[in-house]
């Protein structure tokens, strides 16, 4: 059973969001991390690259494939967790902790309006 915390909004594609204020910092799901495997590369933007939602804005590599990473919101990114650089592992073991991979500055926060709650991201991987 895949823990899905409360208090994040859920892309249908796995990642996360936790919102502060005009930022959203963004990780995947402890659901994708478990289905993608120990993992071994995460290649992310620079800081200051706009991301569009619903576009890619990185690669994650696992032992067994290698997948896209969408962006549940459009902005521009303003840190980018350079510690999955050496320790990318993080991902699997703190998936919505230390495993966040980056922070962008909103520039429409409704699209917010548009990611799933805790509720429903259950419901479309137990589904």
């Amino acid at each position: 059973m895949s823990h899905v915390p409360n208090d994040l909004k859920y892309s249908r594609e796995h990642e996360w969001v936790r919102v502060d204020g005009t930022q959203a910092y963004i990780g995947i799901t402890d659901f994708a991390q478990a289905e993608l495997g120990d993992i071994v590369f995460v290649e992310l933007p620079e800081v200051g690259a706009e991301i569009t939602a619903g576009d890619t804005f990185g690669t994650v590599e696992s032992v067994k494939t290698v997948s896209d990473l969408f962006a549940p919101v459009s902005g521009k990114v303003v840190q980018v967790n350079t510690g999955l650089e050496d320790a990318p592992e993080l991902v699997n073991s703190a998936p919505y902790e230390g495993g966040w991979m980056i922070v962008v500055e909103m520039a429409n926060p409704e699209e917010l309006s548009q990611l799933l709650d805790a509720d429903a991201y259950t419901a479309l991987i137990d589904g």
